[in-house]
């Protein structure tokens, strides 16, 4: 079985506000070159493919693609941690409604994590439990930081507590809906930014002590971890040589590397393979990051050097684990 852990969703209700101009936040949808795109009015946009909301459409790219289940989350433009925190919790309810909803469209080929509105953490813990218990979602997407505030902030225990006392797994995702001036260039803002994002977080939750602090949370870090599993050496150096590196850990960052999952969104063989050389195989999970434009379609071709029980285990054994998704039918079935 092929499972994608890594691809996203926009509700068709928001859909409809935004091609009347009253979604949320100002978001709305404008025509370019005869196709519809998703404007935020911080300036970023994307086209607006049926793969984000169509049940149809949806199987019929992973048909096209040989991928049997899709473990599907919310479009990260969309956390909304910079709006005010009820509407935000209302967007979020009504959002993961939808993913349940859309989850029963695909009749056992997909399945769905929560998001939450972490910039209120005890209504997120609320939502989070709601999520899981009430319709079936098998854990939470949710961003590398929330306006600001490192996720290893204190503020944000109540969420973490609850996903690690419910066993499901927290998958980060960097976000944005501006262009940050000094990656405004060429898609830096995506092409470096994304990946900066997630390294930081990751590096936030290892030398803040906040992975001992919950020993049993899962934690997934998408597009392969973003620079993080390539410079661990670099943090391994500066934890034996500069102090402030030790104040809430006793041991090499490189020791908490099996604490995450990792993605496999390299875009290229060599890199996905020192990732799985380096993690292991058994903490790699198959992602695309479909519909952007950013997605990995190629996936096939980027993990066909490695050996064929290890790709097993990458393109589907993990996923079935991490994500209890043992029974779901394959495209076969």
């Amino acid at each position: 079985m092929i499972i994608d852990v890594h691809t996203h969703f926009i509700p068709k209700t928001f859909i409809a506000e935004a091609r009347r101009g009253r979604a949320m936040d100002g978001v709305h949808v404008q025509r370019i070159n005869g196709e519809e795109w998703l404007i935020h009015p911080q300036g970023y946009g994307y086209p607006l493919l049926p793969t984000f909301y169509d049940a149809e459409a949806k199987l019929a790219h992973m048909n096209a693609l040989g991928i049997d289940l899709a473990v599907i989350s919310i479009a990260p433009p969309l956390f909304f941690y910079w709006t005010d925190s009820q509407m935000a919790g209302d967007f979020c309810q009504m959002a993961n409604e939808a993913l349940a909803r859309f989850v029963v469209e695909g009749e056992g080929r997909f399945a769905a994590l929560a998001t939450v509105p972490l910039q209120a953490p005890e209504q997120a813990a609320r939502e989070l439990e709601r999520a899981v218990r009430e319709l079936g979602l098998r854990g939470a997407l949710i961003g590398t930081s929330v306006e600001g505030v490192p996720l290893d902030h204190p503020k944000l225990a109540p969420f973490f507590t609850t996903a690690e006392r419910l066993g499901v797994p927290v998958v980060l995702h960097p976000y944005y809906v501006g262009m940050r001036p000094e990656l405004a260039d060429y898609y830096f803002t995506n092409l470096i930014g994304n990946p900066l994002d997630t390294t930081i977080a990751a590096a936030r939750m290892i030398f803040s002590g906040f992975l001992d602090r919950y020993p049993h949370l899962n934690v997934v870090l998408v597009h392969a971890g973003g620079f993080l599993p390539y410079q661990v050496g670099r943090l391994d150096h500066g934890f034996q040589v500069r102090p402030e590196t030790q104040a809430h850990i006793h041991r090499p960052p490189s020791t908490y590397l099996q604490r995450f999952y990792f993605d496999t969104i390299t875009h290229a063989s060599l890199p996905l393979q020192f990732l799985v050389n380096l993690v292991g195989a058994d903490h790699v999970l198959l992602g695309t990051d479909i519909p952007f434009d950013m997605a990995d379609t190629q996936f096939q071709d980027h993990l066909a050097p490695l050996a064929p029980e290890v790709k097993e285990r990458i393109m589907g054994q993990n996923a079935l684990t991490l994500f209890g998704l043992e029974g779901q039918p394959s495209s076969d079935s």
